[in-house]
């Protein structure tokens, strides 16, 4: 299936989570912490709140907790 990650084509397997498919497609940096410091996936079960991206342009979404669906757009705020 095919994801768009910051306007770009992803392609990814359908059984997994965004967080998942980002790492899987190279992208580390799912956000900036309040001091701009990159922040990406710590816990992978949803705890830790270190993956939100916006998703659908819903913001602050844990993409540890949500599964790939086609044609989904994710916006990790310009990071790579």
């Amino acid at each position: 299936m095919t994801i768009i990650v910051n306007g770009r084509p992803v392609t990814c397997a359908s059984d997994l989570t965004v967080a998942a498919a980002l790492v899987d497609a190279g992208v580390n940096a799912f956000r900036k912490s309040v001091t701009g410091e990159a922040r990406g996936p710590v816990c992978g079960m949803g705890i830790c709140y270190e993956c939100r991206v916006t998703i659908d342009d819903v913001p602050h979404r844990r993409a540890c907790l949500v599964t790939v669906e086609e044609g989904m757009r994710v916006s990790t705020g310009g990071l790579r």
